[in-house]
């Protein structure tokens, strides 16, 4: 137990590096939002149909589902200080070029690049994170680091509209490239390892454990998360490319206005995420179940969020169309916050980081396909207006079947169960009596599959 009390001993360093992380996803989805804020100037100026700017949108995540499941697994052995740098310092980079004359190839190789380094942002930030909390405590802090995502396009979203309406689109991209810059240095000096994982390591507890991977990625919990994920990451990579132009195309509003009601949906997740990882912290600690406490309440956001952006499709004027917005893309992301602690719930405090990187890869390629889809359906709408609704229309439908299957899916309890251990043990909570058992029963290459990472 030495590690919890450390980690409770030094709460100021903890929350530190959960502040850092919330800064470090706020620039990684302002490099996201960038990209539909400056939609209406890089059409015009590299003369795109909506279909390609779709796919320049869709680009942005050809290998991101790729490195974040790598990478889940590379910090599995390597510091994730270290690896969060090396991510952060790609960000900048990619973002340079656009400083200078662009052209569609230019455009399409910097945001695959920028994809590549930012896809496994959110699972690696969780694993630092969780290394200074432990199971029953997680839920809280990573609903603020979900907030990182809203603050990057709520905050971002009227800085760089103006950046661009002042100056240029390309002086928006250059001023997160620095951005980018910045928080690696102050990384460098504030950033540390937590202490669960390496008391865990030097004391042979119950963080050893090994659960055969294709048992982990096939639980009824693992599938729930990640078909919750994946509808409100589809909602999320519509907010992100294609919001901006709906609201100025199709229920015209003038491009600062757009600015301003872009900002609200994250404005309403800053407050619904923390306060329902709160929430959820709570019941845990009163005794009810994960399943409920962590996996009804996180589907039931997404099946809200699907219904809100159905009617958002039917929607016309700003008293309807307004609060709409806020719901479709605001509720589902409470996924974000609760979906994470239900997969380090099932996963061997050894093999978390490489769950989490997977969870994420899978449910964000989303991304993939929903920015072309949208693109494809304003194109051969009757108008850009109808193609818009009915494109909200079928993500919608999309985004409430998620939430549904996903709330009978998500079962910790019974995972944990079949898996043969106690749920504290494979939450990463030190449980020693379980070492000497596993032992008892592994055979030589059984113990010699026990991942050997930090």
């Amino acid at each position: 137990m030495a590690s919890n009390d450390r980690a409770v001993r030094d709460p100021r360093r903890a929350w530190v590096i959960v502040g850092m992380m919330v800064i470090f996803m706020l620039i990684n989805f302002a490099d996201k939002a960038v990209i539909g804020l400056a939609a209406g100037p890089i059409i015009r100026d590299l003369h795109l149909t909506n279909e390609q700017f779709g796919q320049i949108g869709s680009a942005f995540f050809l290998l991101f589902s790729i490195s974040a499941a790598l990478v889940g697994f590379l910090v599995n052995r390597v510091p994730t200080k270290i690896v969060l740098v090396v991510m952060a310092f790609i960000w900048a980079l990619t973002q340079l070029p656009m400083l200078g004359l662009v052209s569609l190839p230019v455009l399409a190789a910097s945001r695959v690049v920028l994809g590549a380094g930012e896809g496994p942002a959110y699972p690696v930030a969780l694993h630092a994170v969780y290394k200074w909390f432990p199971n029953d405590s997680r839920a809280f802090p990573t609903g603020f680091v979900s907030i990182g995502g809203p603050l990057g396009i709520g905050l971002a979203a009227p800085l760089l509209t103006w950046i661009i309406l002042t100056y240029s689109w390309h002086a928006a991209f250059g001023f997160l490239g620095v951005s980018g810059l910045i928080w690696v240095v102050i990384w460098l000096v504030v950033g540390k390892e937590g202490p669960l994982d390496a008391h865990q390591v030097e004391a042979g507890g119950a963080g050893l454990e090994y659960v055969p991977y294709s048992a982990l990625l096939m639980s009824r919990t693992f599938i729930g998360v990640t078909l919750a994920g994946f509808a409100a990451y589809w909602a999320v990579t519509l907010a992100v490319v294609w919001l901006p132009s709906f609201l100025i195309r199709a229920a015209g509003y003038s491009p600062t206005a757009t600015g301003w009601i872009v900002m609200l949906p994250p404005i309403l997740q800053l407050c619904l995420s923390p306060t329902l990882g709160f929430i959820s912290q709570k019941l845990r600690a009163l005794g009810v179940s994960s399943r409920v406490s962590r996996g009804v309440l996180t589907s039931a956001c997404v099946t809200v969020a699907g219904v809100a952006m159905t009617l958002l499709s039917k929607s016309a004027g700003e008293l309807a169309q307004i609060p709409l917005v806020m719901m479709s893309f605001a509720v589902a992301s409470v996924t974000f916050a609760l979906g994470p602690p239900l997969v380090g719930e099932i996963s061997p405090v050894r093999q978390r980081g490489a769950m989490l990187g997977i969870s994420n890869g899978l449910f964000t390629l989303a991304g993939l396909v929903a920015p072309w889809l949208m693109g494809h359906i304003v194109d051969v709408g009757a108008n850009p207006a109808q193609g818009f609704r009915d494109g909200f229309m079928f993500a919608g439908l999309l985004i409430v079947a998620g939430g549904l299957l996903a709330m009978i899916l998500i079962n910790p309890e019974s995972d944990q169960a079949r898996f043969g251990r106690r749920g504290p043990a494979i939450g990463g909570e030190p449980n020693p009596d379980q070492r000497p058992a596993l032992l008892a029963t592994a055979g030589e290459g059984d113990v010699a599959c026990l991942p050997n990472a930090r």
